[in-house]
Parts: structure tokens; sequence; C-alpha cells
């Protein structure tokens, strides 16, 4: 699917692949590896930014993905994400949605939220966010009627 219908379709925490349909180059190619790495993985979608339109520039709209944070012992030394805009050429696909009753660690930045966390229910939710301070964050529950209007509108995952 097209990264515009990611950007309609998919909710903040659903996993999405994205490929650009090369094969995979053999392990000995670390660098075309590295390449092809970059244009083929996976991540959670954590941001959705709508269309900016300024005086000398409109930016299209644009989805944000974590794909991982390095680090040790608890320390996050890095964190990889990845913006996409709506007319990327590669291909993407929604792996996973968040369940019913899980719980979404939101902050607001600008003019849309951030995913920080998803959690299982609110309970792990508040302790994730009393241990990790943000000064703008709130909880948001995945419901039954976003599920619900995915399906009927033909947009479950694949």
């Amino acid at each position: 699917m097209s990264a515009h219908i990611v950007y309609d379709s998919a909710p903040l925490g659903s996993v999405i692949h994205y490929s650009d349909g090369a094969p995979k180059p053999p392990e000995r190619f670390r660098k075309k590896l590295a390449v092809w790495e970059r244009r083929n993985s996976v991540g959670r979608l954590i941001r959705k930014e709508p269309q900016r339109e300024r005086a000398t520039y409109t930016s299209p709209a644009c989805f944000t993905l974590h794909e991982g944070d390095f680090g040790q012992e608890g320390v996050v030394v890095l964190s990889i994400r990845r913006t996409y805009t709506v007319d990327s050429e590669l291909r993407f696909e929604i792996v996973e949605r968040p369940a019913i009753g899980m719980v979404r660690v939101l902050q607001d930045l600008g003019d849309s939220p951030e995913l920080l966390h998803l959690a299982r229910d609110r309970g792990a939710a508040e302790r994730w966010l009393a241990n990790n301070r943000y000064s703008q964050a709130y909880l948001e529950e995945v419901t039954a009627d976003e599920i619900g209007a995915a399906v009927v509108e033909g947009r479950t995952a694949a």
C-alpha cells in the first residue's frame, strides 16, 4: 500500500513494514546491505503530521516510524526514527494495529501528538508515565470504535 494510505488509516501505535522491493544483498556486501536495510525495515507509527503551507514552501503530510533504541542498562543513547512523506515511493504494510484496551501515552508537540509509549492497559501506562516524566503527556485508550472503523472501511492489517 502507499504511504498516503498508511497516513490516512493506520492509528498511532501500529507496526508498519516498509520496502523498496529490492532483493536483500548478501551479508558480505556490508555497505550495500546497510543501504538496503535503510529502505527495508519495520517500525512503530509514533507521529502523523499534516501538510504545512508557508509563504515560500509547502511541506507534504508525513508520518514518523520508531525503529528502535540503542543503549545499555536502561539508558537510551540513540533512538532511530524515520520520517516519510505521503508521496514516498516505498511500499508500506500495516503489520499490526494496537489492540482494543491498550493505552497510548501521548505528548502534544505542535499540531499533532507523538506516541511516547504503548501500554497493555491503563495501569501499565500510568506506571510508565510515573517513571518517565513528560510535561505535556496524556493517556488515550484504544477503542473499539477506532478499530471497528478500520474494519468497516476495509483497512484491516494485511
